[in-house]
């Protein structure tokens, strides 16, 4: 699997971390109970096609990426620096 670095190029995915979807998760409050904590913690979808990634370029320039990626083809549709799209978001 490749992954596209808008600031070094097409590279190989072993050149990066996965850090997990690019969501925000609603953190249960601190009395919430051990159900909640446990779905907030453990319990994730698991998608079938496009998915928003967040990916951290380690080996690389060390850049944190926003990678939209098909999870039933490992297709990867797009990717661009997380300080562009944050920056858009808001």
């Amino acid at each position: 699997m490749r992954i596209s670095c808008p600031i070094c190029g097409e590279r190989d995915r072993r050149e990066f971390y996965y850090q997990g979807a690019a969501v925000a998760l609603d953190r249960p409050a601190t009395d919430a109970g051990a159900q909640a904590w446990d779905d907030y913690l453990h319990n994730r979808d698991n998608p079938a096609g496009p998915v928003r990634e967040m990916w951290h370029h380690e080996a690389g320039c060390g850049a944190w990426l926003v990678v939209t990626r098909d999870t039933v083809t490992h297709e990867m549709l797009a990717s661009d620096l997380a300080s562009r799209v944050q920056e858009a978001g808001s």
